[in-house]
């Protein structure tokens, strides 16, 4: 709608300066942006509202059939779409939603099978870490013994 440079805001801003003042120019600016803002808000409102005649009238309708003729790829897809979601709800008391039901009960126990031996195998890998970790202490802790053990042996003087 309007189409405003930098250059354009930059006079506007300074001949809003000159006319206003720099005292009062905040207190403008403040107010053009809650103009601004109700502007937008009304017109958000009056598009919801043409939006919502349009559901009512049918219009939605005459719409989607206009988008599948034009491009009847994505219509079918949608339609696919729509009856696998329609295949999806299907009553729990019925055969096919008994089986619905023992494959999620089956994936639950597959899956917290699959979690334990997780954490079985987690923590066979931390004993078996905190069981080298030990061995090398141990080991570190004989070596340093043995120097203890030792005694020093002086210096050999080859200067002397």
């Amino acid at each position: 709608m309007f189409d405003f440079g930098m250059g354009e805001l930059l006079i506007i801003g300074l001949v809003a300066l000159i006319v206003v003042g720099p005292k009062d120019l905040p207190v403008l600016f403040r107010r053009v942006g809650n103009f601004v803002g109700k502007a937008r808000a009304m017109g958000r409102e009056f598009s919801t509202a043409m939006n919502q005649a349009a559901a009512q009238s049918g219009m939605d309708d005459v719409t989607n059939t206009l988008k599948t003729a034009a491009n009847p790829m994505k219509g079918a897809a949608d339609a696919l779409a729509e009856h696998a979601r329609a295949a999806a709800n299907f009553d729990p008391d019925s055969e096919t939603g008994k089986l619905a039901a023992k494959r999620a009960e089956d994936a639950k126990k597959i899956h917290d099978a699959t979690a334990k031996r997780q954490a079985e195998k987690r923590a066979a890998e931390a004993a078996e870490a905190a069981e080298k970790a030990q061995a090398e202490a141990k080991a570190a802790q004989e070596a340093v013994d043995a120097l203890k053990a030792e005694p020093a042996k002086p210096a050999d003087n080859k200067d002397a």
